[in-house]
């Protein structure tokens, strides 16, 4: 990490952040800051142009900052060391330390204690257990530092007098950095692409014109009415009506069958009354027939454009989803064109996933923030997955000569993380070339046991040979001693250098059998051009060799070298390969 100069909050500062992907940005460029929309974040960084900062808020960074330098003290008492606040950078990724070690293994994180933080700040919490938009922020300062472990410490105070504090350590996380270098990477191809939109006014709604006030004065009064009497004897009647527990024969049932239809002809008398003295009042009963059309009008106009309103707000919204789905979908083919067999496929859940998103938001723009967010977040795990798969396909590619070992290599890669597969694919190899010594091995046993049963033949024949020549000379001479019994022959040859040795000549020539343990004893070399030129006409390959179990044990230079002793073995191996040739020729 690299150390800058600067003070926070200062001109320079700000600069400095401008030409920077920052700790305190990472959560919006997540899209899970609660404070900042991804896309604000976006316009921010791709025009240069921030959001004013009004007194309020300075104020509130103010108290922030005062109330960081107060609990720094209560900070190197926990950690036991002196916390230095400081900027540092690594690369293009730069963050701000609220206090760092001498030797910045450790970092200080300070936040004001609000009611989020005391609901997930309880007695035994740890890192993982903040919000997500803190871990994130202290990850960024991980990466940039290298520190180990962030001490996350909240307060609250009164005036420089402390009410309370908590804290706790969060440990760096490997996996939540990965996903914070991709979710850069994409937000830096955002910011390139980005295409200034038109300015959004606030959404309010203006008043419609078309609708004057209702203006109606009625003057009138009722020359003669029977109202009130009318009314006294509807109440006195209706107190009489049978109650439910009345009803008992056929005659109380009749009773109240009566009242109904005396009830219907009052009703109807009453509407006849009321119509009867609107029609006396021309002009009036005409204006509330007017006002009752009008409303008429109005109400239907009104369900019908409500509909119409719902309808296209749904229309709306299923556009920003599909629209969203369709960017996912976009990056994702964009990714498999470099990954041939190995598609990574958007998740099944995807529509669901981003009509989540806007659940509960009540404007399009907030709507559109969301599912930005999240669109985002979907292409960094998609990068990611490749990332993977990519590393995977590399970590095959360098064993190329076990291909056949990994049949299921796009599950493979699709499936495991790079270590994983790393570990499986030499747990794979390991076995296979434990497979292949040992049928290499049973093949040279077969040769050496081929090749033994052979010598011990030859010298059979050979010591039946010499015992017929002395017979013959004992015959001639008449009175040559008999000749002694040829040594017996060992049983077991199949080991190397145990072959029974030949009996050797009057000459003292060495037999086949001496001759190689003689160069099992020496453990002598032999090159692979040796091997040609006393088998010529013939010739044999490295791989022709390997094949009839005999590979290379050594290099010198560019030349194969193989052991002296295990010549006859190959002769015998060449013989039994081409009698085998023959015999398969005959039987054809």
């Amino acid at each position: 990490m690299k150390l800058v100069d600067l003070q926070q909050g200062s001109p320079e500062w700000h600069l400095h952040r401008a030409a920077h992907l920052n700790a305190s940005d990472a959560p919006a460029m997540l899209g899970i800051s609660p404070y900042k929309a991804r896309s604000e974040l976006l316009r921010e960084t791709a025009t240069g142009v921030s959001a004013e900062i009004d007194e309020a808020t300075k104020r509130r960074f103010d108290d922030g900052h005062r109330y960081e330098a107060l609990a720094r003290p209560l900070a190197e008492g926990i950690v036991g060391e002196d916390l230095f606040p400081c900027v540092g950078t690594e690369g293009k990724y730069s963050a701000s330390f609220d206090g760092l070690t001498l030797m910045a293994d450790a970092a200080f994180e300070h936040k004001s204690l609000n009611d989020v933080l005391r609901a997930a700040m309880v007695d035994g919490c740890k890192g993982a257990d903040l919000p997500e938009h803190y871990r994130v922020q202290m990850e960024h300062q991980c990466m940039v530092s290298g520190a180990e472990s962030v001490l996350f410490m909240a307060s609250k105070w009164d005036g420089d007098t402390l009410v309370e504090q908590r804290h706790c350590w969060y440990y760096a996380d490997l996996d939540l950095r990965e996903r914070i270098v991709a979710g850069w990477t994409q937000f830096e191809a955002d910011v390139a692409a980005y295409e200034p939109e038109a300015s959004k006014a606030v959404p309010v709604a203006a008043p419609i014109a078309g609708f004057g006030a209702l203006s109606l004065r009625v003057e009138g009064r009722i020359i003669a009415s029977n109202l009130d009497v009318f009314k006294a004897g509807a109440d006195e009647f209706i107190a009489r009506l049978p109650k439910p527990e009345d009803l008992r024969t056929d005659h109380d049932f009749a009773v109240a069958k009566s009242a109904v239809k005396a009830c219907e002809e009052a009703e109807a008398r009453l509407k006849a009354g009321k119509e009867a003295a609107q029609a006396e009042m021309t002009d009036i009963d005409a204006a509330f027939r007017m006002v009752d059309s009008v409303a008429q009008t109005i109400c239907a106009a009104r369900l019908a454009l409500d509909k119409v309103v719902k309808v296209e707000e749904q229309a709306r919204k299923e556009a920003i989803v599909a629209n969203g789905a369709k960017a996912v979908r976009e990056h994702f083919d964009g990714i498999n064109a470099s990954l041939d067999e190995h598609l990574i496929q958007p998740p099944q859940s995807l529509h669901l996933d981003l009509a989540a998103a806007i659940k509960g938001k009540k404007s399009l723009s907030r709507m559109q923030d969301a599912v930005g967010a999240a669109v985002a977040n979907a292409k960094i795990a998609a990068s990611q997955q490749a990332d993977r798969v990519r590393a995977n396909v590399a970590i095959l590619a360098e064993h190329a000569e076990h291909a056949h070992l990994f049949a299921d290599r796009v599950a493979l890669c699709a499936s495991k993380a790079p270590d994983d597969l790393r570990n499986l694919v030499a747990a794979r190899v390991a076995e296979a070339q434990r497979v292949e010594a040992e049928r290499l091995e049973q093949q040279r046993e077969q040769i050496r046991q081929e090749e033994a049963a052979r010598l011990q033949r030859e010298q059979q024949a050979e010591a039946e040979r010499v015992e017929r020549e002395r017979a013959a000379q004992s015959e001639s001479v008449g009175n040559a001693e008999p000749a002694a019994a040829p040594a017996p022959i060992a049983a077991d040859t199949a080991e190397r250098g145990t072959a029974p040795a030949a009996p050797t000549g009057d000459a003292g020539v060495p037999s086949l059998g001496e001759r190689i343990a003689a160069a099992v004893k020496s453990d002598a070399r032999i090159k692979l051009g040796d091997i040609n030129a006393r088998i010529a006409p013939l010739a044999i390959t490295a791989d022709g060799l390997a094949q009839l179990g005999f590979p290379s044990v050594g290099t010198e230079r560019a030349a194969k070298l193989y052991r002296e002793s295990d010549f006859p073995l190959i002769c015998a191996a060449l013989a039994l390969l081409l009698s085998n040739a023959a015999e398969q020729k005959a039987a054809a």
